[in-house]
């Protein structure tokens, strides 16, 4: 069974919103577009500090009722984080486990990089599962699809890492490359586990709606249209009525 907070995965994938800017104005048009989850990028929201951090998560959950995906994304994987990458990590997990923020008003689930330090990575883990939030490892490819075998193994890795849902971003440079990922996607989910994976840019829009039925559990949409965490996202609303149309 694959939760992130009340949210059963198993039935049905979850549309989340990328909460990159003005949190609450922007967290409170997520849901009223539909959002099923609210991923916080501390990265792209500036976000530093544990209270601030804390307190933002807390108000987000209170304005919307919606479950969060706490991310702090390092820049050699696509994000935003300038600090320390001790920092980094230490701010993920104090969010985990401190007293600042109770379980039900703190994050629902965690995303790591897969990239990240054994040691690093390891210790996010371990601090989510103490608290029962769901872990979510992650992987980006911003300049190519690697082989068909080869993001197999990267996403075996990430469920050998502690995972309960590996994450699998890739830039297809060809029709190809988005088959491979959508079949990896499917071969992967026909096993038990759980994925997530999106072929950005042009070539990989589509797979923003495509990927659910190959056995992606969630989707990355974009509140606004000017404004998106990365390339060939859709609108929350756009990839909700898509979905409605092709179940």
């Amino acid at each position: 069974m694959i939760h992130i907070g009340q949210l059963d995965l198993e039935k049905k994938a979850a549309v989340v919103a990328v909460i990159l800017e003005k949190y609450l104005e922007t967290s409170r048009k997520a849901a009223k577009m539909g959002a099923d989850l609210l991923e916080i990028r501390l990265d792209l929201l500036g976000i530093r500090d544990l209270e601030t951090a804390a307190e933002t998560i807390r108000k987000v959950k209170s304005e919307t009722g919606l479950p969060v995906i706490l991310t702090n994304r390092s820049i050699t994987e696509g994000g935003k984080w300038e600090g320390k990458e001790d920092d980094r990590i230490e701010l993920l997990t104090n969010l985990l486990s401190t007293n600042l923020i109770s379980l039900k008003d703190g994050p629902d689930a965690v995303d790591i990089e897969l990239s990240a330090g054994r040691e690093a990575r390891d210790q996010v883990i371990k601090a989510a599962k103490a608290c029962g939030k769901t872990v979510i490892v992650s992987s980006h490819d911003f300049s190519k699809t690697p082989a068909f075998q080869e993001m197999k193994v990267i996403l075996e890795e990430a469920f050998l890492a502690g995972a309960d849902i590996a994450k699998l971003a890739v830039m297809p440079q060809s029709r190809r490359d988005v088959l491979d990922l959508l079949r990896v996607a499917l071969e992967t989910r026909e096993t038990g586990n759980a994925v997530c994976t999106i072929a950005m840019g042009r070539l990989g829009k589509h797979t923003r709606v495509i990927a659910p039925f190959y056995g992606s559990v969630l989707t990355y949409a974009a509140v606004d249209s000017e404004v998106s965490a990365a390339p060939g996202q859709f609108q929350v609303d756009e990839i909700k009525k898509i979905l409605e149309l092709l179940e």
